[in-house]
């Protein structure tokens, strides 16, 4: 996972020395290959201290390690390109046209997706595979956006067998998780990973023993904190106009992964897809007549 995809995930959660450390870096990625911690955090107007906090909250021993992480990430050609990437969707404004906006909104979308994507390794996808088709039932709570993605998975997995459950009522929710056992699973969708209800339904659950997988920011949650896999998606929180917007985007993009990741793994999914597309088609066909 790219060392600048970790800091712009964390970057809203961050103390105001973390903040500064973050924009120096993000600034200036390649003055981090003479520096020292010390003379980083001389640099940054921090103390060495904060900085040794601040590489071991991005999941490192110490700043040693950190080093190396960004100088692979410099020297990888991929990354760099991810770390330059201009986010045009904070500069769209009423006086664009159509062409204009629609390109700004393309080149958001491209970032989220790239920047989701490397939130994710292959492990945790392969995890969430297995605990979804080992599941007797499985529960999609999100509220918001976040609901309905959580109905688009569960339309998705219903057409290859599952029994997956949306429901946008926090109530109806609760009282489902309440009625599972270690067999079931709980999919928790929550953009911020703070979400009062999406939090006690997961509590709900793992007190009955259920398995959860949670799809939330990067970082430390409370949502993730409950559950057995975790994964990430980005939605920039600078911007406002469109986050919500985003937020869809990359959760529908790992929604989408592990919905094609699972027809994969099994013939009986792909076999029941087949039987579900042909009949939708067949009824299409002769209502269109």
């Amino acid at each position: 996972m790219s060392t600048f995809t970790k800091i712009k995930a964390i970057k809203d959660s961050l103390s105001h020395s973390e903040g500064k450390l973050a924009d120096f870096i993000l600034n200036s990625p390649n003055a981090i290959r003479e520096l020292s911690s010390q003379e980083l955090a001389n640099v940054a107007g921090v103390s060495q201290s904060s900085v040794v906090k601040f590489t071991q909250k991005l999941g490192y021993k110490g700043y040693p390690t950190f080093k190396l992480a960004v100088m692979d990430a410099l020297n990888s050609e991929a990354l760099n390109s991810e770390h330059n990437n201009e986010h045009l969707h904070g500069k769209i404004t009423l006086s664009d046209s159509l062409e204009q906006l629609a390109a700004k909104l393309l080149s958001s979308k491209v970032s989220v997706l790239n920047e989701t994507k490397n939130l994710n390794e292959a492990k945790p996808i392969e995890d969430a595979v297995n605990l979804i088709k080992s599941a007797k039932r499985i529960l999609i709570c999100g509220l918001g956006g976040s609901a309905l993605v959580g109905y688009d998975f569960s339309y998705k997995l219903q057409k290859i067998g599952y029994c997956a459950i949306a429901n946008s009522d926090s109530h109806a929710q609760l009282a489902l998780a309440a009625t599972f056992s270690k067999d079931d699973l709980v999919f928790a969708i929550s953009e911020s990973g703070q979400t009062h209800e999406v939090i006690q339904i997961c509590n709900q659950a793992k007190q009955c023993g259920a398995s959860i997988i949670s799809l939330t920011k990067y970082g430390k949650t409370q949502v993730s904190d409950h559950a057995n896999v975790k994964l990430y998606s980005v939605a920039e929180a600078e911007s406002l106009r469109l986050s919500s917007i985003l937020a869809r985007t990359a959760q529908e993009f790992i929604i989408d992964i592990l919905f094609i990741a699972i027809t994969q793994s099994s013939r009986q999914s792909r076999k029941l897809l087949e039987k579900t597309n042909a009949i939708v088609s067949d009824f299409r066909s002769t209502t269109e007549r």
